[in-house]
């Protein structure tokens, strides 16, 4: 008898200490953007204040699906959005195995055909999961509370149009434009503060952007393609004016990534840089008020 009281109090004082972590945490006002050391690509998960989970690309391999269960609590096993920005192998990869072991609710993507064995996967995976996919185009607007997220790019619809390898780049047979420029760019707001996540969108992509009359100002900037020389023009980087710039980049990788045209760019414009490369995985919190880098 002596035995079972005292089982019966310690699952009574564990379930009250889970309650308690439960509900401290569901009391917090912060927003946090978690962009993970993944190597070469793209990988990055968005907490709110109301505990939905965004996830914006899932890098090169599996090590994006660590890095998610290490950050999320054990009992949440949802995402509530999945953005693919476009079906680059590192940028895609990693999400197969989200899919896979995570309850996915909605999908952003740009819905391009294109020949991959990565991407026909993830495909068919979204289809079994009978998420909602939502096919990305400028003027769309998702909101998670007091949270935010404007669908900047790309600036038409992608749905069905075929991407073919053609002269060594990747083209899009109704526009010349290269795969990286379907990128789906999303601005996020929370209360004083604003984040634009620019996927791989080229100098090219970016022009189009400013064309548009789209407010791009934005406190922090997830800059393109990886701090590649084909992205971040000066034109762009003035209109979106950061104070706090990350580039998710692999250490040592063979393209010699991020561009010393990119950072002596950044630097005279007085952004502060942080890198996956030099800083391992960062925690960006936003309070409503300002951004605190973890």
């Amino acid at each position: 008898m002596k035995k079972t009281i005292k089982i019966l109090t310690g699952l009574l004082t564990s379930l009250l200490v889970l309650s308690s972590i439960v509900w401290q945490s569901s009391q917090s006002l912060e927003l946090k953007i978690y962009f993970f050391n993944i190597g070469q690509g793209d990988g990055m998960l968005i907490r709110t204040p109301t505990h939905e989970n965004i996830v914006i690309d899932g890098g090169p391999d599996n090590s994006f699906l660590s890095k998610l269960g290490q950050t999320l609590p054990f009992y949440d096993r949802t995402i509530d959005l999945m953005v693919l920005t476009h079906p680059h192998a590192d940028h895609l990869t990693g999400l197969i195995p989200v899919l896979e072991r995570y309850k996915v609710k909605r999908v952003l993507t740009t819905g391009v055909v294109y020949q991959s064995s990565a991407y026909n996967e993830w495909l068919k995976l979204v289809n079994q999961e009978q998420a909602e996919v939502i096919y990305a185009q400028a003027g769309q607007k998702l909101i998670f509370g007091q949270v935010e997220f404007l669908v900047m790019a790309p600036l038409k619809n992608y749905h069905g149009q075929t991407i073919a390898e053609k002269g060594g780049e990747w083209q899009a047979s109704d526009n010349g434009g290269n795969l990286n420029n379907t990128s789906v760019v999303i601005k996020m707001i929370y209360q004083q503060n604003s984040a634009l996540f620019a996927g791989d969108l080229e100098i090219d992509g970016e022009a189009g952007l400013l064309a548009s009359g789209q407010e791009v100002k934005a406190d922090l900037l997830k800059v393109g393609h990886h701090g590649s020389d084909t992205a971040t023009g000066h034109k762009f980087l003035a209109k979106v004016s950061p104070k706090y710039a990350v580039i998710q980049v692999g250490q040592q990788n063979k393209f010699g990534l991020p561009d010393f045209r990119v950072i002596n760019l950044l630097t005279r414009q007085g952004v502060k840089i942080y890198r996956n490369d030099q800083h391992g995985d960062l925690t960006l919190t936003f309070n409503g008020q300002e951004i605190i880098v973890d």
